[in-house]
């Protein structure tokens, strides 16, 4: 039998390295991609916030997937 229940640090650490993960590609896609600092920080943004809904949405999906 399978248990799916992980211990709250392992799923946090998960969490951490999703979010560092988006945070760090946000900063470089965020550099590359615009003229001027505002729009390079809103498109950072709006990035990050794509990786992080993304990847949460996949993770609840995979999670019922045996």
């Amino acid at each position: 039998r399978r248990l799916r229940y992980r211990c709250g640090e392992e799923t946090l650490r998960h969490f951490l390295v999703m979010a560092l993960f988006a945070a760090l590609a946000s900063i470089i896609f965020g550099a590359m991609a615009k003229d001027t600092t505002r729009e390079r920080l809103i498109y950072g943004l709006k990035v990050f916030a794509e990786f992080m809904v993304i990847g949460l949405v996949l993770s609840w999906i995979l999670y019922f997937i045996p």
